[in-house]
Parts: structure tokens; C-alpha cells; sequence
């Protein structure tokens, strides 16, 4: 039987929130994803937001992400500008603008039924804990036949998403594996430093 193409699609900010309290590294992450995927990823894509476009400050991650292995994870990464919402206090009526993420759940819904439809897969690995795309994936699985793979923590994965999951990979199950090597991560920043 011919391998099956699999792409792996990430919403960054559901990943950074989870990374907060367990920092991961996404090489080992996508290592070990590929293990349980029973050979390599076709196409991975990051998907997030940024501040400003143009003077991202996370530019050097983003870099990272786009390098491929042994440095990096070679990853397609698609960001969207944060939009600015006015918002006041209905206590004390005070104005304030609140960041917030704008895109990127669309994103990654269109891309999933684009990539589907365009027969780029046969197995979508999904990194995201929103059941707002259950939608997408309900079209991708019971129309285009295509297998569906979720990925996430079990704090906060979407059991709209889990029923429709042919298999769920729990981050919580990866650790030490995907931990980031504190010592190493020393070592390398100190040779850039050099």
C-alpha cells in the first residue's frame, strides 16, 4: 500500500498557550509527530498572529520555523496582523483598546478544505483545540473521505473536534520527548552570542 500523504496544520496561538507551562520544542514536537504518523510530513503549516507585520518580533522564531531539519522543522508560516478593539468597562464606563486575534481560525479552516479538495492529502494532522473548525472537518471527512488526526492537550481539547478524530495524539503523552533541552538551549544561545 503507497504511504499516505499527511500534512500537519498548527494554530500557533493554541500551541504557545499550552507551551507556557511545558516549553516544547517544535523540531522534537514535529519528530515525534512523524513517528506516530509512521513516516514524514508531506506540508506543515503555522499559522498565528503578530503585533505588527512589518517589525514582527518574533521574526527570528518564524525564521526558525521555516528552516528545515536538522535546525529547524520546515514549516510554511502564515501570520495575521492582531486588530485593535475599543472596548470600556460597563463598571466605570473607562475606555480601553484590547489586541485580538483576527484570521487566523479562517485561515486555517481554508485552508484545510483547500488542501482537502486539491487532493494535497490523505491524512490532515490538526494542532488546535477550537471546535470552531468542526464544520471543516466534518466537509473533509464525511465528503472528501480524508482521514483526520487531532493533536493537543487534555485540558483543553475540543470534544466537537475529538468525535470526528480517527486518532488523537495528547501532547501530555510526549513529554520528556518534545521538552526543550534548557542545557542545550543555553549552549546555542551563548555560540550567537559569539
Amino acid at each position: 500500500m503507497e504511504p499516505r500523504k499527511t500534512v500537519w496544520i498548527v494554530d500557533g496561538a493554541y500551541l504557545f498557550n499550552y507551551g507556557r507551562n511545558r516549553p516544547f520544542d517544535y523540531l522534537k514536537l514535529k519528530e515525534e509527530i512523524e513517528r506516530a504518523n509512521g513516516g514524514p510530513i508531506y506540508e506543515s503549516y503555522y499559522l498565528n498572529t503578530a503585533p505588527d507585520l512589518s517589525t514582527d518580533s518574533q521574526n527570528a522564531f518564524h525564521s526558525w520555523l521555516k528552516s528545515a531539519p536538522p535546525r529547524g522543522p520546515k514549516m510554511r508560516v502564515q501570520l495575521y496582523a492582531l486588530k485593535d478593539l475599543n472596548c470600556s468597562c460597563t463598571s466605570c464606563g473607562h475606555g480601553f483598546t484590547r489586541s485580538m486575534q483576527k484570521g487566523v481560525d479562517v485561515g486555517i479552516a481554508t485552508l484545510i478544505i483547500k488542501l482537502a479538495a486539491q487532493g494535497v492529502y490523505d491524512r490532515l494532522i490538526l494542532s488546535a483545540g477550537d471546535g470552531d473548525f468542526e464544520d471543516a472537518i466534518q466537509y473533509i471527512k464525511s465528503e472528501l473521505h480524508k482521514e483526520f488526526w487531532l493533536h493537543g492537550a487534555m485540558a483543553n481539547l475540543s470534544t466537537d473536534l475529538q468525535c470526528y478524530a480517527d486518532e488523537v495524539l495528547w501532547m501530555d503523552d510526549m513529554h520528556p520527548t518534545i521538552d526543550k533541552d534548557k542545557e542545550k538551549d543555553k549552549d546555542k544561545e551563548r555560540e550567537r552570542a559569539q
